[in-house]
């Protein structure tokens, strides 16, 4: 069983062992389903091994409890090997250096394989578009007057809620992702795209805008907001964008992009509260 998937306008496949539904492994990623296209113009192909591959040599490189399950990242001579576990046993995703050719070892017998499933293709599509001018942000993104505002922070800083301030009193206002959408450089133009990964809030839209402004949210007494430029706005913005870090390759692309995304855009960094006044406050200062 395959299935074909566009993404930002990179399609990529998922290739499983026995003819499972991927409709319902991957509810997420029906609005994204394309047709076939021929090997060279994929930006990925996610393979189902049947048993798990022996490597000579595998280094360790960190561990991590996050979103996408319970990792265990290592450097094998092909690339990379990442282990994912929720309850049950191990599922493990190998790949290239550049992410281009992926396999999986799927425990079915773990009743987290979708979610397992899902977290893979996460893990393999962020990384790969590195190679294209592309990053997969942690953030949430609302669309007023056909135009993207990026809210950035730390797990927990409040980005869902100063989502939902924007929705509810800021006229036109619509979600498009609310947990990892894509950005990409277009023509000389920011980008942002809908994704099958939108966090906790099913909100899965195969539609775009251009970014009007990327802003970093933190909790304050007050709201303000303040612009910024150059070395400041790349800080800003670089914790929040998903990458091997060990990986020169893959962070140099990285910094290539993000040095022309926040040349393009509004950066600036929005000190609020959970309160109307501060999706107000926001608007005012990337319009300023």
């Amino acid at each position: 069983m395959t299935g074909y998937y566009k993404v930002a306008d990179f399609v990529f496949a998922v290739t499983l062992r026995q003819e499972y539904n991927l409709d319902v492994l991957l509810p997420s990623f029906c609005s994204f389903k394309c047709n076939e296209v021929p090997d060279d113009e994929l930006l990925f192909r996610l393979v189902e091994e049947d048993v798990e591959k022996e490597s000579p040599y595998a280094e360790f490189l960190e561990d991590d409890d996050n979103d996408v399950g319970q990792t265990r990242l290592y450097r094998i001579p092909e690339g990379y090997r990442i282990t994912l576990r929720y309850s049950g046993p191990s599922h493990v995703i190998e790949a290239d250096q550049d992410f281009r050719h992926v396999s999986a070892l799927l425990r079915w017998e773990d009743a987290n394989v979708p979610t397992a499933l899902s977290s893979m293709l996460r893990i393999a599509f962020a990384q790969a578009v590195l190679m294209h001018s592309a990053i997969s942000l942690h953030s949430s993104v609302v669309v007023k007057d056909g135009k993207g505002y990026m809210f950035m922070g730390r797990s927990g800083t409040g980005k869902s809620t100063h989502s939902r301030l924007w929705l509810e009193h800021m006229e036109g206002s619509r979600l498009l992702n609310d947990d990892n959408p894509v950005v990409r450089i277009v023509e000389g133009v920011a980008v942002v795209y809908g994704s099958p990964w939108s966090g906790k809030t099913p909100c899965y839209v195969d539609e775009s805008a251009p970014v009007a402004a990327m802003v970093r949210l933190a909790q304050a007494p007050e709201n303000r907001f303040e612009r910024k430029h150059d070395v400041e706005a790349f800080s800003l913005v670089l914790p929040g964008c998903s990458v091997l870090r060990f990986d020169r390759t893959l962070y140099g692309c990285l910094c290539e992009t993000l040095i022309g995304l926040v040349g393009l855009v509004c950066v600036g960094e929005m000190r609020c509260l959970p309160d109307k006044d501060a999706a107000q406050v926001c608007w005012e200062g990337v319009n300023d």
